[in-house]
């Protein structure tokens, strides 16, 4: 072994104390003490693990923690590649004699129970990769995110039931299965079940024609925890939702957790039963935003980190300023960028980048082509009852500067125009006005749930029209 080898072996065996301070004793055995250290060469470790199902869950869960901790050790940049191995170096060294069967028979149990929780996993829908270390936290989602982990960690106690909403592709089925993974990972006992309402509707129909609806009752109302993603499917499915709103009965009387999502606040949902709506609106609600710029570039460093990819700041920050909408366009961009770079094996400059995504401000808001700034100022005007020409004018009562920072703060999240641009429109105002309206709106909705209810109820009437 060489002495680059020997130095970063000594590395690998800080990285791995240092994560062991940071993780349940448990977690942390039945994971690290299954993956060593191999080989190394400048600027990059191999590490080896017994099976592929063993690396593909350390890979998912502690790919990045462990390159980010070897690189702060040594100083530079270190990249984390993993192999199918039975040799190498382990973090935690086995002894001989009757300490080494002991030590095989933990890790014997241990691989036991990591197959028994990914069975459990697969049998409740889960999906393995969505976890809480895998969510990019930002203030669109630190409430949802922690009202989350609080539900994870005592299900059934408080929160419930929760109700977790907004737009598509922010996040909330993302949260749903982290709640169900990390009680899994905790509590494998524990029966947990994740289904969307449309599978929900349609197993629901079949029971009915196949004379087993006595077996589809047992399903759902014999679990511990009861996720269900999109119950805005459920509109206008009045048996469905009968049935749903017994299962609902019965899981909350036995003090049950379930957790729901939906794409808007139940109050804006159409042809739901008032004693449906009202269940769900008994517990916590809770709303998940698009992310901020400062958000975006993280959600895009760190996809980017999973892919074991990299692309300049002036790219990410491009992606960044113009997918405004959702983490899922985020990453439709970034892995176009990506699978150009793995198919035609060259670097990305920012002119090709800005060529191949060269759509991206026709996609970063689907309303951005055809929203003018005057529709939005009629809209808002329309819902607080204040005419266009007064929402232009130089008059600052109360009553009239509300509405027009709610419309100066639309016209920038979701348009393209500029804020000089913006403040033209609103009868020949400056630039910094503008932005002062965009950073006392944002900062109105973090301590006002109603007015952030306003405000977000305007943007999804603005575009989705």
């Amino acid at each position: 072994m060489s002495d680059q080898q020997t130095s970063y072996y000594e590395f690998w065996l800080e990285t791995a104390k240092r994560i062991q301070e940071t993780l349940p004793p448990q977690e942390f055995s039945t994971w690290f003490s299954r993956i060593s250290y191999l080989s190394s060469k400048k600027g990059e470790v191999t590490l080896a693990g017994p099976s592929q199902f063993v690396l593909d869950t350390v890979t998912t869960r502690y790919r990045s923690i462990i390159a980010n901790t070897l690189s702060e050790l040594t100083g530079e940049e270190i990249a984390v590649e993993f192999v199918v191995s039975d040799k190498g170096k382990k973090a935690v060294r086995p002894t001989d004699g009757d300490e080494t069967a002991e030590e095989d028979r933990k890790e014997k149990k241990a691989d036991d129970l990591a197959k028994k929780i990914s069975k459990r996993k697969s049998e409740a829908n889960l999906n393995p990769s969505y976890e809480f270390e895998s969510f990019v936290l930002g203030d669109n989602s630190a409430f949802a995110y922690n009202a989350s982990l609080a539900i994870a960690k005592n299900p059934g106690s408080s929160y419930n039931p929760c109700l977790i909403y907004g737009d598509v592709g922010l996040g909330k089925t993302h949260l749903l299965s982290s709640i169900g993974n990390y009680i899994l990972d905790h509590t494998p006992e524990c029966k947990v079940m994740y289904v969307t309402a449309e599978t929900f509707t349609n197993e629901f129909i079949e029971s009915i024609g196949s004379q087993k609806t006595q077996q589809f009752k047992n399903k759902f109302r014999n679990v511990d925890v009861l996720l269900i993603d999109d119950i805005h499917f459920l509109q206008g499915k009045d048996s469905t939702q009968e049935e749903l709103f017994h299962t609902f009965n019965n899981l909350y009387e036995a003090k049950k957790q379930m957790v729901f999502t939906c794409d808007r606040p139940i109050s804006e949902l159409k042809n739901i039963t008032d004693r449906l709506s009202s269940r769900f609106e008994r517990g916590l609600n809770v709303d998940l935003q698009p992310p901020n710029y400062e958000t975006r570039v993280a959600i895009l460093k760190k996809k980017l980190q999973e892919h074991g990819s990299s692309l300049s700041e002036d790219i990410i920050n491009y992606i960044a300023f113009n997918v405004v909408t959702n983490v899922r366009d985020l990453e439709s961009s970034l892995t176009k960028l990506v699978a150009y770079m793995d198919l035609i094996g060259e670097e990305l400059t920012f002119e090709k980048a800005k060529q191949l995504l060269g759509i991206l401000p026709a996609m970063a808001n689907i309303a951005r082509d055809t929203l003018s700034i005057g529709e939005i100022i009629k809209t808002v005007g329309d819902y607080f009852n204040v005419s266009t020409f007064e929402m232009k004018g130089k008059k600052k009562n109360k009553s009239l500067v509300q509405p027009r920072q709610i419309a100066m703060y639309l016209a920038r999240q979701i348009t393209d125009f500029s804020t000089t641009e913006i403040g033209m429109e609103f009868g020949g105002r400056d630039h910094t006005t503008v932005m002062y309206a965009n950073n006392r709106v944002e900062s109105l909705m973090k301590g006002d749930e109603a007015y952030a209810a306003t405000v977000n109820k305007l943007r999804r009437q603005l575009t989705s029209s």
